[in-house]
Formats: C-alpha cells, structure tokens, sequence
C-alpha cells in the first residue's frame, strides 16, 4: 500500500484553477455557486448533497484524467474510489472527502506516488480535509479485516473514475466478507457504538448536542446501514430515513452558517442555524433535533437488540438446540408474565392466545409487566395492540397498570421511549405532545420536559413507601411540568390539565382534586423552604392553606424530593432536604388539629355476607363464592372510600370472592396462600369478625381478586385447598417456596424500595393497628399473615389495597386477651413482619 505525503497549504487560500477546471473558475467557482445560490429554485438538503457530490464527482474524474494525460500514456488498472459520507453521495459544504485509488498492481510504485500526487493536491489547495489511501483491491481487503472503520467505510464504496471492474470487485468482496464475519464484527461494532455514546451522551437530551456522534445521531444511522447489509436484522423502518435526513440537513446548515466543518450545534449558533432552515427560533430548531435523535436511538435499540437474539440463537449449535428443555424448533421457551403477555428470548411479548381487539387495556398491562420484569417490550407487540383504543373514561383496570408501569423505577424508562416511539403516549395521553422533546434552557435540568417527567414517576417510586397513596403520587409526577410549553406560569396551566387528564384516567372527583393540588403546588415546599422565614406563622399557615390536608403534604414533600432529584445532581442537597423537611414538620402540626376522614370505617354487612357467615357457623367448615360483577363506577362515587388525603380510595379491579370461616388461627395466610398458589393476585381486601347465629365468632374474608394470568379458577377448587391448608395436608409455604424459586430469573433488574412496616399510633382505641407499605408480590399477604400468627396476635380486621405493583395494607390486631398490644409489643411485632417480608 502506498501512501501520498501530507500538504501543509494554508487551507484558507484561495487557489486557482485546478486541472480540469473550466475557464472561469472551474470546480472552486461552480461549487461557490451551488452552495450559494440565492433563490426558491437553489438546491437544498439531500438535491444540494447529491448536486456537490456529482460536482466534485466530475472534478475528480478530470483531475484523474489529466494526470494520466500528463504522463503522456494510458494508465490502465486504476480506479478512483469515493467511500464513508462521500461515497453515499451525501456531502455537506465542509466534509472531508473520502477517497481510495485502486490498483491492480502492475504499476511501479513512483507512478502510483505521482499519480496520487496530482489527485490528493488540488483538494489539499481547495483547503478541503481529505481522507485518503492507495491499495490494491487484496490490499484493501486486508486492510478492512483488520479495521472495522475502514470495512465499514468500503460498505459504501462508489465508484468514482477510472476502471470501473476493480471498484465492483472491492464492493463485492467487502459485502462478502462483512457477511461472512458479521457474527465476530457485529459485536465490536456496538461496543464502538455503545463507548461513542458513553463519550458524548444522549443526542435527544443534549443542549449542544454532536449531531454525529452522539447517540441517536449519524454514526448509529450508518450503523444502522452495516447492520442491514450483514442480512442478520434490520432496523424499524418508520421515519428513519426521513430523521436522517432532517439531521444531515441541520448539519449542512451549520456548516454554511460557522464556515467550519463542525458537527457540534453550539447554543451560540442555534438561532442561525433555525433562520437558514426556516424554523421559528433556537427551541423549534433542537425540539426537530431531538425527535430526529429519538427515532434513530430508538431503532438503534430495537435493532441492536435484535442482532444480540440472533447471536444467541446462532451460538447455540442445531442438535444441542433441540435437547435444551422447553425449547422446541430453536425457540425460547415462553414464560407467562401477566394475562397474554409472556416472556420469550429476553423480551416481553403477546402470547399466542392473546386478543388486543377485544382487550383495549393488554397494552398497558404489557408495558407494566415488561417494565416490573426488567424486559424491552417488544416492538410487534405494541403494534399489535395499538389499534385498540382505551375507553374514556378508562377502565380501573387500565389506571391500575398504569400506576403500576410508572412505579417499576428505572426500567419504566425504556418501557415508555418504546411506547412514545411508536405514538401510544400521544393517543393515551393526548395533552403530552406539548412537552414531547421540549428543551429546557435551564442548566441545572439534565432532560427534556417529557423525560424530566418521567424520571421524576422514576425517582417518585422509590418514595412509595413514604406515602398512603402512591398512585396519586406516581401519577402527580408524571404530570408536574406538563402544563409547560403553554403560555404563563407552567403550575398554573398545568393544573387544569391535569385535572382533565386525571379525570380521562378515570380517578374520581376526590383524587382528581388531589392530584391538580399536587401539579399546581409542585414548587412550593422547595421555594418556600429555601426563600422564607420558616418561623413566621404566617409562612406555615400560607403552605397549610394551600396543601389542605395532612395526606396531601405528605404527597407533596414526596413529589418535591423526586422532582429536584430528576432535575439534576445540582437542584437537591442535604441542605435543601433538611429545610423542605423542616416545612413539612411545621405545616403538619399546624394541620394535625383537623381532623381526618376515617379510611377504615366499618359498614354493615350485606345480606350475602350474613348469609355465608351462618352458613359457616352452622356447618363448621369454609364457604365461599366467586363471581365477576360489573364494574362499579368511577371513584368519588359512592363506591369510594376516603383516606387521609382527603381523596377516594380507587375502585379496586377483579371479581368479588367471599370467604367465611369460623374463626380459628392461620386463616388469613391459608387463605392468602391459597389465593397466590391459584395465581390470583388480590387487589383488595377486606377482614372482619362477626357473630350471626350465637354460634361463635366467624371470620369474614372479603376480596377482589384477579387471575395474573388465564382463566378463574373453580369455587369447588378453592374450597377443598382452602379446607387441606386450614387442616395442614398442603403444605402452603413450601409449594409457594417452589414456585418463587422456578421464577427466580425473573427477578426485577432494579430493587424495589424495601417494605416499611410502622405502628399506626392513635388510629384505633380498641386495636393496634400495624401498617405494611411494599412491592406487591407474589405470595405476599401470606407471609404477613404467617408473621401475625407467628407473634401470637389477632387479627381483628385487615384493610387491604393494591395500587400498581404497591401493597399498602392496615391490620388490626389485638392479644389474646383482645386488647390493644402494649407499644413495645406492637413495634416488636411490626419488626417480625419486617424480618419476614425482607
């Protein structure tokens, strides 16, 4: 391989005519003139980039061919071969040019210097970068094999002037031999990508993004392009080329605006950039930007993770295949994650019995179980059940998974850009294409508007357990900055909307309330604390006013923290938690003489539930019934429940089982041990004593209850393993033990917050009363319920409620002697809880 010296002209001088050039300026003026043409007819973006490249394409031919005249013979077994950006025909006012002259190697080696040199000078003299090489087609294979760069630069290569066989046998073999080693290249091509993106960030949240080498900017588009041409994958086709584009055209412009070959948009330089393409000003330009960088990071993710599948499958050999267990014709084995939704080949997709079109809510229950399972939701599944619209108001079943994707923590993140990506967010949450790749121009914010949003659900999760209503708080945190990008205070405009919104997702008037309050008073602990006199009553009575209610502040010191933790590592300090915390303790005390709604009000019992309750009594032994009724309607209605926000309780999801039981130890985990081996999840439930017939006290056990997956299980069913877990002859704990183990490599890639179980201290005169705050999980009422028995309490009562994939349960226990348990007794039993939850 022979390589030309380098130039050292000074690039900014103005050459004259090079050979080839007409008279008149030749190559230099015609492409002063396509660059600056004035005028609607001038050329732009991809016409402008393929006009210059067939400009310089022409230049370079005759460059060739005058120094092969010059020689005075033919020069026979040469070609000029442009590659990279250049060879795509897409070259910008101030790219380099990527060149390769070929040769057969029949020449001497000072002809193929001299001949490089009456190529590569004039472009040196027109102060153009050049990259450049002189190889043989063998050469040039070799050279591929050993850089990926360049094998990468030859997947585009063009020919240019010269023998036209030669540049077709490279391109042959290039194709060929990426094929043939794309197994072993792939791989080192995404860990560049991955170290380029680790280096120079997320173009899509960038205020001076690098337009090409950021994530989501120009190189993973041409990598992209690689990995289609290796025939092992291809990326998701939909506005790709067209955001490629959009970013090529924004480079051009920059380009044209600084005079400089520069591929960072400087904030400097942004409102000239948005003039030459016609935008109205700097925002407009980076809101087209990042869109352009989501779509192509989003394919990027959704191909790369293709290729890794494809990989794996291949690394397994045909015959070994089949012998691996559960796996049938090269395929991974399915694991079911929530009702028609399955785990297979390390993502969350639809099972084969699945029905989107009679079940608008299976979207959002796919996105929450791939999002509590650490998974990528798979593309085709979000197509599939996009088509299907969610009835407004939505269904409690949809609010449910919802709050639950929006409380899975950092794994919801992904979860959501692959839902935004294909347009689902927009159409479930119409208000949020305002804040979609909105910048915000504050330093101190790390994200844009729509992301800042849900990193704060993020960061809200693992304050679930600080609160009594964690799906208010996740929700409040979703919609906190959503009223920004319309005219006026954000706080202000944003309450209205999320008033509208919280209604369209089906809370009642209660929580709607709660969650507007939320929104419009997002900043007033944070700026209160830090801007005001905390001992000045007049400051306290101003927040109390605002906040109403003890519940509400609790909520909103949670949001307050999660909002300055997702804004950035300078918005939050142990400074500014200790003065927001020091707000709160004084706004609550100012609050603690109003009184609060009793959440755990004991209504009479329906004429069902006496009837059950005598016919257990009568016959010694468990009776229930199963049976779905009709959805109630929203909350705030008379099927509410207030709790210490001052909001509703949600209407719980599922059917209704009734349980009754004469009272006897070890009936809330045998029954909550049943309900889990069935694969019943409990959404709520309801624990209560009566007496109907003077026959002994019975414990009546009211749930609502749905199947994780699959169909309800028989009543005739639950009854006789209830009756074998009550006499001992199922062994509960350890079939659960089994189970939790087979799903062991299911477990979530991100920790939960840790249970919180307290002593509620003055909420019942005739009962403590042992509050437990956890990730809903398998089996998990069973194992409070064990701890209960185990500390020798009884539970008098129990308030159940599943919020997303958050446990927030009350129990009301008392000694044997039915009296409420002494404080130290009561905090040793909530540690024994504690210990056995974790």
């Amino acid at each position: 391989m022979t390589e030309s010296p380098e130039h050292t002209a000074d690039p900014a001088a103005v050459p004259g005519d090079a050979p080839g050039d007409a008279p008149g300026g030749g190559y230099p003026a015609a492409r002063l003139r396509l660059l600056q043409a004035p005028g609607a007819e001038a050329p732009t973006g991809p016409d402008r980039r393929a006009a210059l490249a067939g400009l310089t394409d022409d230049w370079l031919a005759a460059l060739l061919a005058g120094a092969t005249a010059a020689r005075g013979r033919a020069a026979p077994g040469t070609a000029l071969v442009a590659v990279g950006g250049y060879g795509r025909g897409e070259l910008s006012p101030r790219s380099d040019l990527d060149l390769v002259l070929l040769h057969d190697g029949r020449a001497a080696t000072a002809d193929l210097a001299a001949l490089a040199d009456r190529l590569w000078y004039p472009v040196w003299d027109l102060g153009l970068d050049l990259d450049h090489s002189v190889r043989t087609p063998a050469e040039a294979r070799r050279a591929a094999r050993d850089d990926l760069k360049v094998q990468l630069g030859l997947l585009d290569a063009r020919h240019v002037a010269g023998d036209p066989e030669l540049t077709a046998a490279v391109r042959t073999a290039a194709y060929a031999d990426w094929r043939e080693g794309a197994p072993r290249r792939l791989p080192e091509l995404r860990e560049l990508c991955q170290e380029r993106a680790a280096r120079q960030g997320e173009l899509q949240y960038l205020l001076e993004p690098d337009l090409k080498e950021a994530h989501g900017g120009l190189r993973d588009a041409t990598a992209l392009r690689a990995i289609a041409a290796s025939w092992l994958a291809d990326a998701p086709r939909g506005g790709l080329e067209a955001a490629r584009t959009r970013l090529l055209d924004t480079r051009d412009a920059l380009h044209l605006t600084t005079g400089r070959a520069t591929d960072r948009l400087s904030l400097q330089e942004q409102d000239q950039v948005a003039d030459a393409l016609g935008l109205l000003d700097a925002d407009a330009l980076l809101r087209r930007t990042y869109e352009s960088a989501r779509t192509i990071a989003y394919a990027a993710d959704v191909t790369w993770r293709e290729v890794g599948r494809v990989l794996r499958a291949r690394s397994v050999k045909p015959v070994l295949r089949g012998l691996l267990p559960g796996r049938t014709a090269g395929r991974g084995e399915r694991s079911p994650l929530a009702d028609g939704v399955v785990e297979l080949d390390g993502e969350a997709v639809l099972a084969r019995t699945a029905r989107p079109e009679r079940d608008p809510v299976l979207l959002l229950r796919a996105a929450a179980a791939a999002a509590q399972a650490g998974l990528p939701l798979a593309t085709h599944a979000i197509r599939r059940c996009a088509a299907a619209p969610l009835p407004v108001p939505w269904p409690a079943e949809a609010r449910e998974e919802l709050v639950t994707l929006l409380g899975a923590g950092a794994p919801t993140v992904p979860v959501w850009e692959a839902l935004e990506a294909e347009g689902v967010i927009a159409r479930l949450l119409p208000d949020w294409e305002r804040v979609r790749c909105r910048p915000q121009r504050n330093p101190v914010h790390t994200w844009t508007v729509d992301r800042h949003l849900v990193e704060t659900a993020v960061r809200a999760a693992a304050l679930t357990r600080r609160v009594h209503r964690p799906d208010l708080l996740l929700v409040a945190a979703l919609l906190h900055d959503i009223g920004k990008g319309w005219p006026g205070d954000h706080a202000v405009a944003g309450e209205t909307i999320a008033r509208d919104t919280a209604a369209r997702l089906g809370f009642g008037p209660g929580d709607t309330a709660v969650i507007a309050t939320l929104v419009r008073h997002h900043l007033l602990l944070i700026e209160t604390a830090t801007r005001r006199d905390l001992d000045d009553p007049e400051t306290v009575g101003a927040v109390a006013d605002a906040v109403g209610s003890p519940g509400t502040l609790e909520l909103l010191h949670a949001l307050t923290e999660a909002d300055a933790l997702a804004t950035g590592p300078a918005a939050w300090s142990s400074w500014r938690a200790g003065l927001v915390a020091a707000l709160v303790q004084r706004v609550a005390d100012r609050l603690a003489g109003q009184p609060a709604p009793d959440p755990r009000g004991t209504d009479a019992p329906t004429a069902e539930q006496e009837r059950l309750a005598v016919e257990a009594g009568r016959t010694g032994g468990p009776v229930l019934t199963l049976r779905t009724r009709p959805e109630a309607g929203p909350p705030g209605t008379a099927d509410g429940t207030a709790d210490a926000t001052g909001a509703t309780t949600p209407e719980p999801v599922g059917v209704e089982l009734l349980i009754a039981v004469p009272d006897q130890p070890g009936v809330l985990p045998a029954a909550a041990g049943v309900l889990a081996l069935h694969r019943l999840t409990v959404r709520a439930a309801d624990l209560r004593t009566l007496d109907p017939v003077g026959q002994g006290p019975v414990l009546l056990l009211s749930w609502r209850v749905a199947a994780a997956y699959g169909s309800l299980p028989e009543a005739g069913r639950l009854r006789a393993d209830l009756i074998r877990a009550l006499d001992g002859s199922l062994n509960v704990p350890g079939r659960l033990a089994e189970r939790e183990r087979a799903y062991a490599r299911r477990s979530r890639t991100v920790p939960a917050p840790p249970p919180r179980v307290t002593v509620a201290a003055g909420s019942s005169r005739t009962a403590t009363v042992i509050e437990v705050r956890a990730q809903d999980a398998h089996g998990l009422l069973h194992r409070i319920g064990r701890a209960l028995d185990a500390a020798g309490v009884r539970v008098r009562s129990a308030h159940i409620s599943t919020l997303g994939a958050n446990a927030v349960d009350a129990f009301y226990v008392t000694g044997p002697d039915g009296a409420p348990l002494p404080d130290p007794v009561a905090h040793k039993v909530a540690e024994m809880v504690g210990t056995a939850l974790r």
